[in-house]
This record gives C-alpha cells, structure tokens and sequence, in this order.
C-alpha cells in the first residue's frame, strides 16, 4: 500500500466535527449520544491526566501523601478537645465521640474535594483547552479519579479509627462504599453545575471557601441532627445531611437511621449530576472560545 493510500485511510478515521448555529437542546438525542461518546473517547486521555497530576503533586510536595490525612484529623481532633474540656456542648451521640467526630471529618473532607474537584481541574487545564480540541469529560473523569485515590488514603484513617476503639462490623459496611460514592457524587454535580461560571470569574472559586466553612456548621458532621424546630430544618433542606449521616451510620450501626431522606437525595443527586454534566457539556465550547478570544 502506498504512503498516499496510507494518508487518506487515516483521515478516513479521524473523528468529524460539525459546527451548526442550532442549539444542542433542541436535538436532545444528538446531544445525549455526544455526552456518551465524549465520556467513552475520554477514558485513556483521563487516566494519563490523573496521574501526570498525582505525580506532580507529591513530587513538590515534603509532606506528599500526608496532606490527605491531616485536614480531618486536625479538624476532628479540635472538636473533640473542645468537647472533652466543655468548652463547646455537641451533645450526646449514639456512638462514641471520637468515632463519631473522626468519621464525620473525613467523609465532609471527602464532600469538600469532591465539590472543588471539577473547577480546580478545568481551571489548571484552561491553557490546554484553548490550543488542544479533546473530549472535555477527560477532565471531569480525571477529577473523579482524584477523589477516589484521596478516598483511598483516608480510608486508613477510617480503619485506624475502628481498630483503636473497637468499632464492632457489620453487614452494613459492605453498603457503605456506595454510600460514600453518593456523596462524592453530591459534591461532584454541585461542583459540575458552578464550573462554567468558575471558569469565568475566579470569585467563584474564592467563594466556595467561605461557602463550604459555613456549611460545616449546618451539617451534621461533628454534632447529632438536631430534632427539634428550626433547628431540624437545616437538616431538612441540607442535601448533605442525609447523604453524610447514612454514610456514617452504615459504616459504624450497619443500617441508616433515616432511609427515606438518604433515598430522595441519592436520586435526586443521579438526576443532578447528568443536567449538570448536560450544562457543562454545551457551556464549555463557548467558554474556550470566549477564553481564546
């Protein structure tokens, strides 16, 4: 076969994108088959992102894989010093403090790295999207990889916890994995949806901070859902309360005290993640070109 055969069956394979003025929502299965295909063309691109990013982190890093431990731990043992001196009343909780606490700050630390995950990855690949046409998934895949290998690592912190207070097992904790994945996901499709506009105005980014310290204190993370009105009501309309709290409870009690909550929101955060994932698939081609202008 001759080298000008030889061209023009590799051009026979290159993938062919059509531009059109129309919009992508008024041709949902047009848009639905290219969200599915961005996601499929991305998985080799995503892997080999996620671990030149792992490599590069822990190599400038003197604490390298540290810095994924220590943030719940500082925070869960400030609570339970400021518990045990009575400087604050957490009140009384079905399990024991210190389990309750650690498991607590390490499933919001796992939330909070989810819900920054999506904006920190397309912000640091922003010199690349406007040079380099790749399936834009590639970046969401990659973050979601980022979080599941953070989760690897805190789960030592999780296992240290049942050894040292004898945490008995149950059934429960082979639901429990699926549990966490709901909040990773929670966290991911809130992160998704603030993604376009993050790439715009670095306020968002700034704003997550404040947003996410304050949210702390209205999820029941270090404290027992409160049972009593209003204060019941920041449990109530808090997405992360019942998702964070069956966690825990699956993976210390082996059931979920609450299941109808936990159930309402896992859906709910299914049917988030995909309009999210919808919208940021049609955004992010107008914001390269706005970003390459």
């Amino acid at each position: 076969m001759s080298h000008r055969e030889n061209t023009i069956n590799n051009a026979e394979d290159l993938q062919t994108v059509v531009y059109s003025p129309e919009s992508q929502m008024h041709t949902p299965d047009r848009l639905i088959r290219s969200m599915l295909q961005g996601l499929k063309d991305s998985r080799e691109l995503a892997w080999r992102l996620f671990v030149r990013d792992i490599s590069a982190r822990y190599r400038q890093s003197m604490l390298g894989i540290f810095w994924a431990f220590l943030p719940p731990i500082i925070t869960g043992l400030v609570f339970i010093i400021l518990q045990s001196k009575k400087v604050v009343n957490l009140g009384e909780t079905d399990i024991s403090f210190p389990v309750y606490v650690m498991v607590g700050t390490t499933l919001w630390q796992v939330f909070t790295e989810s819900l920054n995950a999506p904006l920190k990855s397309v912000i640091a690949a922003k010199p690349m999207l406007a040079k380099i046409n790749f399936p834009r998934e590639a970046l969401i895949v990659s973050a979601f990889y980022d979080v599941l290998f953070n989760l690897l690592i805190k789960s030592i912190i999780i296992v240290g916890i049942f050894v040292y207070f004898k945490v008995p097992l149950t059934w429960g904790l082979l639901m429990a994995p699926m549990a966490i994945l709901i909040l990773i996901l929670l966290g991911m499709a809130i992160g998704l949806l603030l993604t376009p506009l993050g790439t715009l105005y670095t306020d968002v980014t700034q704003g997550l901070i404040v947003v996410t310290s304050f949210w702390f204190f209205l999820t029941p993370v270090v404290y027992s859902p409160p049972q009593s009105f209003p204060y019941s009501l920041m449990t109530t309309l808090n997405p992360v309360s019942p998702i964070l709290t069956g966690a825990r409870d699956l993976l210390t009690k082996g059931v979920v005290a609450n299941i109808g909550p936990f159930l309402v929101v896992s859906l709910l955060t299914i049917l988030g993640l995909f309009i999210a994932w919808m919208i940021y698939h049609i955004a992010l081609p107008i914001l390269i070109e706005r970003m390459s202008a």
